[in-house]
């Protein structure tokens, strides 16, 4: 499945078609996604406790994938997503501009930030044991 959450995408068939949304739930195992906006459906609310309010509210149902086609960032086209690899990782791109789709490697930013090392823990223990194996002086103040 090429479309994945958060995506913007535009559905091409049924009562929606030719709505622009952005992708709340994906589905791999049923081959569906839920675009924000699209295939509205009425539900009934019922009140669980004395001081709520019964109420009708308005659900996004599930559209099948086929249905709808990515729309790059970049471009703001309707795409077929191409794959390509950036360093070693395989990353969706677009193949009309060639901008990658995946956030995470967003080309030359994602190659510049660099892993920063974790700090280095230090015990307290450590720090005590070295506090009392400093000598002091008669006056109290620690010698150097």
């Amino acid at each position: 499945m090429n479309v994945k959450l958060n995506d913007n995408v535009l559905v091409i068939t049924g009562k929606y078609a030719g709505k622009q949304g952005k992708v709340i739930a994906a589905s791999p195992k049923s081959a569906t996604v839920t675009v924000e906006g699209v295939n509205i459906h009425k539900k009934a609310k019922k009140a669980r406790r004395a001081n709520e309010v019964s109420s009708i509210v308005s659900v996004e149902g599930p559209i099948d994938v086929s249905n709808v086609m990515v729309v790059c960032p970049s471009c703001d086209k309707a795409i077929r997503v191409k794959h390509g690899l950036e360093g070693e990782k395989k990353v969706r791109v677009c193949p009309k501009c060639g901008a990658v789709l995946d956030k995470a490697y967003g080309g030359k930013a994602a190659k510049s930030a660099k892993k920063e090392e974790p700090k280095k823990r230090v015990r307290k223990r450590a720090k005590k044991e070295e506090a009392e194996t400093t000598p002091e002086t008669p006056d109290g103040d620690k010698a150097e």
